[in-house]
This record gives structure tokens, C-alpha cells and sequence, in this order.
């Protein structure tokens, strides 16, 4: 049987937003974006070298009153010690003064004649993290900055004749358009080995390659995946999908977050927010729903616990094939369609279309023997609680067997391609190395080849194709 999207179904599991917003206080059905970070007074400061570090202040030194060189910096307060000559010399980019500088470009701060030895930066928003580069003669934020802030930088620089050091402060623009991003993933929530990051833009992205980096996971245990763009897709004019290389580690606790505010999505169109999640997930279960043996075996981490009887879509309703995910769950659902309108129990979704896994006691006969039903799983009433009890959102479903193909986006569909079919969908084209320290960017060549084997660690490869 089919179900109408949302017809008399519990709606998404999850729809919670970031932060210590407690799960459950927002009703489900709604998709939430994570809070944006408070806004209170940092301070972002880098000690580069030992030495150095008390030179960094708003004040101004006597050396600074006598207009000793620091030509060439930003424009601000500046102090100097040693020959001016020879001192070195600081500039900080945007300028001091600045009214209108453009977030997404940063701060960069560069030293000649000596190195860094402090970068400070001061805001009544979020700090400011940055590192050093080229021998540390150049600091430069790592994420862009936030739009409609003030901002302070001092810098200090010293050199075999001297020490300089330069502030400037400057306002980044207020754009006249702005996207704003939701997580679909809910606050400590538990998930599927399969699930993905899905992430809903509210405009149209084109500049997919500047919010693809700024595109941070922390993960407990250490993860392979990448970044799939959706253009569009079914719930927003742009999604993107994180997902592993191979299913998740069962017991792996996710965190994420989006460095979103000040990058420019689009020409003009800025991100105004910084987007953050942590979810956890649990143990690993895996069904595969043969069409034409109709039976299903059920894996829990690891290991055969279940091989039930079914009865799958009928000729013409063919259940189609391909790797899933489950998506809601709800104890009954009101299935309609042409001359049925039926309450179902036990009822796990894996399609937008409505295809399901759920209790069919009127077709237990035929479970095991004939495919009869209108292009859902039928279980027996014990078999479908059985599973429905087990199941979370991202639980991996594939159907095999069937006559009639998978349709991308007919559900949590990002398992139906390949690895290197995932990777092309990156704007960087880069895979993704997570784990307690963060993410960073790789090349897929330089990473050593998987050794997960389907359908119980990865999705068997050319799934969605019929048979």
C-alpha cells in the first residue's frame, strides 16, 4: 500500500534545533535551523613566539608619539622599537577605517622585514580563529567574518632590528540579501548507520565551492565521506548531503558545524549565521527486501537476526529497488489510494512516495510466495512491531530484485551512487577526513582504497538499477 506524503503519518522523526534547546520543544514536522552562536564580547588572540606578546594594545607606546616608521600598515596605532630604517613593517587587510569590508574575504595580516609574533582580534561577536603561514610572515583567519560587525586587529611583528607593531579596526558590510541554512539532523538525536548530514539552503547557491569549505565535521571516530550538491532538490532550492565513504561506525557522536556567516553564497547574498549540531549514531540495522525469493533479512550489528516472509509491490506496483534509508515512522498511518483507505499499523517509510515496511495481516497468506501489495514491504503483524521498535531514521533498506528502478530523490537516496559518483558531486571535488580534531579536505587519491564490503558496511554498488 502507498501513503500519501504525510497522510495521517507522525511526520519527521526529527526536526530539532541546535544548542541546549532541549529535544521535543518544537513540534516535529517543521524543518529548524540551528541557533546561531551567542553574540558575546571574544577575544581571538594567537601568542606566535614567546617573545613578543606584551607589545599587542590599543595604547601608544612613546616610540609610536615619535613617528618611528610602521609605513604601510593598516593605517591604525602603531609602535615601534629598534632603527626605523630597518623595523619591520605590518600591514592588516581590510584597513583600518573600513566601513563596508567584505566578510568573506577575512583578515590577513603580513609581516616584511620580521615575523609575527601576535595577532589579536577583537569583536563583540564570535572569535576569530587563525593560523600562520610562509615561514610566519602571513596570519589569516580561517573562516569568513560576520556580516554587520566591528572588528579591532593588532598585530605585532619583530625583526632583527626592531618591533613594530599595527591596529586597525573596520566594520564589514550589512548585505542586502542574505540565505539562511537548517540542519535536518535534531539535537542528540540518534540516527542510522546510513544517514546523512542534510543541509536545506533558502536561496539558490552558486558559489557552492565557498560554503563547501566553510563546512566543518567532528567526528569521535575517525570518518571518511564527502559533500553531494542537490540543485534542486526536493525541499529547497539548494541541499547539500554530507555522507561517509562507508556506513557510519555504530556509537559514532557527530558534531557539525556551518561557518555560514559572511560567506557569499551567490554574488550579494550572504550567509548571516553560524549553524551547529551534534546527533549521535547508534547501532547498525540493515534490511534486504528480495522481490523475488519475498523474503527480507534483517542485520543488527553485524549479524543475520531476522529472515522474514514478504509480500512486495504487485505487477504494475512494483516495490522499486535501490538503497534506502528510513525516514519516519508512525503507529498507524492512513494509507490511501484507488479503493483503499486503510489505517496501518506499524508502518516504517523509506520513499517520499510512500512505500513502507509495515504490518499487512491481511496479506499474510501470501507472504512468502506472491507479491500482492500496491508497492509496500508486507510483514506479519509480530514481524512488523518487531522491526518498527528497532528502527531510526537512516536505518539502510535496499530492495533487490525488482523489475522497476530507483528514482534519485525519492527519498534519502544518496546511497543509490557510487563513491566516486558521490565525489563528483563536491564542488571541491575533494573527500573529507573527519574525526576528534575536526574535518579537512583531502584528495581522494592520496586516501588508502575502503575495505567495507555490502550490503553490511557500504550500499551494494549500481543499486537503484532494476533487475
Amino acid at each position: 500500500m502507498v501513503a500519501r506524503r504525510g497522510d495521517g503519518a507522525a511526520g519527521w522523526w526529527v526536526r530539532e534545533p541546535t544548542g541546549s534547546r532541549p529535544a521535543g520543544s518544537r513540534p516535529a514536522g517543521s524543518r529548524l535551523a540551528g541557533r546561531p552562536l551567542a553574540g558575546l564580547a571574544v577575544v581571538a588572540a594567537l601568542a606566535l613566539l614567546a617573545a613578543g606578546c606584551s607589545g599587542g594594545g590599543h595604547g601608544t607606546s612613546a616610540a609610536a608619539q615619535t613617528g618611528a616608521a610602521a609605513s604601510g600598515s593598516a593605517g591604525g596605532t602603531r609602535t615601534t622599537s629598534g632603527a626605523a630604517a630597518a623595523a619591520p613593517r605590518v600591514t592588516i587587510t581590510p584597513a583600518n577605517g573600513a566601513k563596508d569590508a567584505d566578510p568573506s574575504g577575512g583578515i590577513t595580516v603580513t609581516a616584511a622585514r620580521g615575523t609575527l609574533t601576535h595577532v589579536a582580534v577583537r569583536s563583540s561577536g564570535e572569535a576569530v580563529p587563525g593560523g600562520l603561514s610562509q615561514g610566519g610572515t602571513v596570519w589569516r583567519s580561517r573562516w569568513a567574518l560576520d556580516v554587520s560587525q566591528a572588528y579591532t586587529v593588532t598585530a605585532t611583528a619583530s625583526g632583527r632590528d626592531g618591533r613594530v607593531t599595527a591596529t586597525s579596526t573596520f566594520r564589514t558590510l550589512t548585505p542586502s540579501q542574505t540565505f539562511t541554512t537548517e540542519i535536518l539532523e535534531g539535537y542528540q538525536q540518534t540516527y542510522g548507520v546510513g544517514m546523512p548530514i542534510i543541509l536545506y539552503f533558502s536561496q539558490r547557491i552558486t558559489d557552492k565551492a565557498a560554503v563547501e569549505r566553510a563546512l566543518q565535521i567532528t567526528t569521535s571516530k575517525p570518518v571518511v565521506g564527502a559533500w553531494y550538491w542537490d540543485d534542486p532538490c526536493n525541499m529547497a532550492p539548494t541541499c547539500v548531503y554530507f555522507r561517509p565513504r562507508d556506513y557510519w561506525p555504530s556509537g559514532t557522536t557527530v558534531s557539525f558545524t556551518g561557518h555560514l556567516n559572511g560567506v557569499q553564497g551567490a554574488p550579494g547574498m550572504y550567509g548571516a549565521h553560524t549553524l551547529t549540531q551534534t546527533f549521535d549514531i547508534g547501532p547498525s540495522l540493515i534490511a534486504i527486501g528480495n522481490t523475488r525469493t519475498h523474503r527480507t533479512q534483517i542485520y543488527y550489528n553485524g549479524q543475520l537476526r531476522y529472515d522474514w516472509p514478504i509480500s512486495s509491490g504487485r505487477p504494475g506496483d512494483d516495490t522499486p529497488d535501490g538503497s534506502y534509508l528510513t525516514i519516519e515512522k508512525a503507529n498507524p498511518v492512513q494509507m490511501t489510494g484507488p479503493g483503499y483507505s486503510i489505517s496501518v499499523p506499524w508502518s516504517v517509510r523509506f520513499t517520499f512516495s510512500g512505500d513502507y515496511y509495515h504490518d499487512a495481516y491481511w496479506s499474510v497468506g501470501e507472504q512468502g510466495f506472491e507479491n500482492v501489495s500496491h508497492g509496500c514491504v508486507n510483514l506479519s503483524p509480530a514481524d512488523a512491531e518487531t522491526y518498527y521498535n528497532l528502527a531510526v531514521p537512516g536505518d539502510p533498506i535496499t530492495i533487490v530484485g525488482s523489475p522497476r528502478a530507483g528514482t534519485w530523490d525519492n527519498g534519502w537516496t544518496e546511497w543509490f551512487l557510487s563513491w566516486p559518483q558521490y565525489l563528483a558531486g563536491s564542488a571541491l571535488h575533494e573527500a573529507v577526513q573527519a574525526g576528534p580534531a575536526g574535518s579537512t579536505f583531502v584528495d581522494p587519491a592520496t586516501l588508502p582504497p575502503s575495505t567495507a564490503s555490502a550490503p553490511l558496511q557500504v550500499a551494494p554498488t549500481g543499486n537503484d538499477a532494476a533487475r
